[in-house]
């Protein structure tokens, strides 16, 4: 890598950041976040996208894009990622890391509003870093519903939380929920809750 290059890359993590805290400040209701996803918690969400499936990946409050970049590390390729980001300055910072990623701005909690005809679905894998928990309990479950809505026969939405409790409670035969580990590495510690519909 060339000097130039070395110098941007070290670079782009600060410069992330600060786009992140801004928007913090501007809009806390909307980011929802103290910071971006750590990099355990950004792979361990990126897991469940399998690189061998050919049908796309939604991802829902991409942010700055650590789980973007986590999961084209995993090998998804950025042609099959489509990223639903609200923040228009988030929006600028994903198109011009990410070539080949579907960036769509638009409200992620308003699904078939925001998404285009031919990115509507449907999708092997939606990994949510939305932030849930700002939002009232029956927000967070049409979220659930709608995003499970657009899913492939065994499709799932991922989604990490700070809290002890699944951000949206199960609904029988309607989804199920598991959840993951602690990720105690991550700042605050989080777990990924992973919503299913019934088989």
């Amino acid at each position: 890598m060339a000097p130039a290059e070395t110098s941007s890359a070290a670079r782009r993590p600060a410069i992330e950041r600060l786009a992140f805290l801004r928007s913090l400040v501007d809009n806390p209701a909307i980011t929802g976040a103290v910071a971006p996803s750590g990099p355990t918690l950004s792979r361990l969400m990126a897991s469940f996208a399998d690189p061998q499936d050919s049908r796309p990946v939604l991802e829902p409050g991409p942010g700055t894009g650590v789980v973007t970049a986590a999961m084209i590390e995993r090998g998804i390729a950025p042609e099959r990622i489509v990223a639903v980001e609200f923040n228009p300055t988030f929006c600028n910072l994903l198109v011009e890391r990410f070539a080949g990623v579907a960036v769509v701005r638009g409200d992620a909690y308003d699904l078939a509003a925001t998404l285009p005809a031919d990115l509507a679905g449907p999708y092997s894998t939606i990994i949510s870093s939305l932030p849930l928990l700002t939002r009232p309990p029956e927000v967070r479950r049409a979220l659930v519903e709608q995003a499970l809505e657009r899913t492939a026969p065994g499709g799932q939405l991922v989604q990490f939380s700070y809290s002890v409790l699944p951000p949206v409670k199960p609904v029988a035969g309607r989804f199920a929920v598991r959840r993951s580990k602690w990720v105690m590495m991550n700042l605050p510690p989080a777990q990924i809750w992973v919503y299913r519909r019934p088989a």
